[in-house]
């Protein structure tokens, strides 16, 4: 009952046009056209004007058959349904979120999706999201302020119902985000977040994860521990070398700032590694042991390592934050730092929602704080 004919253009030869195809009902095209070896085709979703064609029916008919309205005949309902099937019908989520004035999407931005940790956290967001009638956005800033202001322009004007965000490693100004956050709209931050914008936060215990990488070194008995971290200006370098500070000092250890070297792009370039280990390799009194507080952070000081033919941990002992599974394939197997990502992902999802589905404004805001693992290895031995 749902064939019909749809005008159409084909050309089996260039400049030979045949108008008034019979299409097949299941693959519905406005147009389709092939001249001179270029191929040029234009996909129009089926609407319910469509459908109401199909079947001789008025567009209102349809509508209110596929909203199951109690006003059209269970048998209507059926045949409109059937119909709309064998068409492919998808309802326009754009023309629904301008009714509903919502669009049940949910906009994600971290720095870098090939990022172990992020890739996790993303599978914990659209592990509730998908569960829940939402689809999610993802964009990644390549730690770039003006990709992240960029994302944000494009998931707003796609009318997300609200936003999960890591911030760049650039961000110094939040105030693209903080007029977003002033219009209404609902935003969780996780990992890296700032304090200027009173909402819901997700993040791990990195002080506790740094002090107990620092304090594993100082038991087996290294001395000159050092530290390679992301930009000063991020919370989590802040946190994680307040914790490795801390374990220094409660180890009776003299805090020594020319063992902290910081990585401004967090690893995204490589350089940036090479020449932290060289520097530190080439001091007076190069380190015994180094901490990377980020997981590019530890597969780029091992790779840089690796290269100068220093061994791991023979000619010095690493831990590093990791989430990948590489850290237990290695050889010998690291001692890293695990980050609850996954969880942290779905934490920040229920967060989100709350605020997106309460009936009334929310006042309270909570910061969830998850914990790491510190995961033994062998890539720091006994030295006492």
């Amino acid at each position: 009952m749902c064939g019909f004919r749809m005008p159409g253009i084909v050309a089996d030869n260039p400049g030979v046009i045949r108008k008034n195809i019979q299409l097949p009902a299941s693959s519905i095209f406005s147009s389709y056209l092939y001249l001179h070896n270029d191929a040029y085709m234009k996909f129009e979703a089926v609407t319910i004007k469509d459908i109401a064609k199909a079947l001789g029916v008025s567009t209102s008919t349809v509508s209110r058959a596929l909203r199951d309205s109690y006003e059209i005949s269970p048998e209507t309902k059926e045949l409109v349904l059937e119909c709309a099937r064998k068409l492919n019908y998808m309802p326009n989520p754009i023309a629904l979120s301008l009714k509903e004035r919502r669009s049940r999407s949910i906009g994600v931005v971290v720095c870098e999706i090939a990022n172990s940790f992020f890739s996790q956290v993303i599978n914990g967001i659209e592990s509730i999201a998908y569960d829940r009638g939402y689809n999610v956005i993802i964009a990644q800033s390549n730690e770039s302020v003006e990709r992240e202001i960029m994302d944000l322009h494009y998931l707003s004007s796609r009318s997300v119902d609200g936003l999960i965000i890591s911030l760049s490693t650039e961000t110094n100004d939040i105030s693209h985000l903080q007029d977003l956050h002033n219009k209404g709209l609902p935003i969780v931050m996780f990992d890296r977040v700032t304090d200027e914008i009173k909402t819901h936060s997700v993040v791990v215990d990195n002080f506790k994860g740094t002090y107990e990488a620092t304090e594993y070194l100082l038991q087996k008995g290294y001395k000159r521990i050092a530290a390679i971290a992301n930009s000063e200006f991020l919370s989590i370098t802040s946190e994680r070398l307040g914790g490795y500070k801390d374990a220094l000092q409660a180890y009776g250890q003299k805090f020594n700032k020319s063992y902290v070297k910081h990585c401004f792009y967090g690893g995204m370039v490589f350089s940036e590694i090479e020449d932290a280990v060289n520097k530190l390799m080439t001091l007076k009194q190069p380190p015994d042991a180094i901490i990377a507080t980020s997981d590019k952070l530890t597969t780029g000081c091992l790779k840089t390592l690796m290269r100068r033919g220093i061994k791991v941990p023979d000619d010095i002992a690493l831990v590093g934050f990791l989430n990948s599974d590489i850290a237990e394939l290695m050889n010998p197997a690291l001692t890293v730092v695990h980050q609850p990502a996954l969880e942290m992902g779905k934490a920040a999802i229920e967060l989100l929602l709350q605020l997106i589905e309460s009936k009334r404004p929310v006042t309270q805001f909570e910061k969830r704080v998850l914990t790491p693992t510190l995961v033994i290895g062998k890539s720091a031995m006994d030295v006492n």
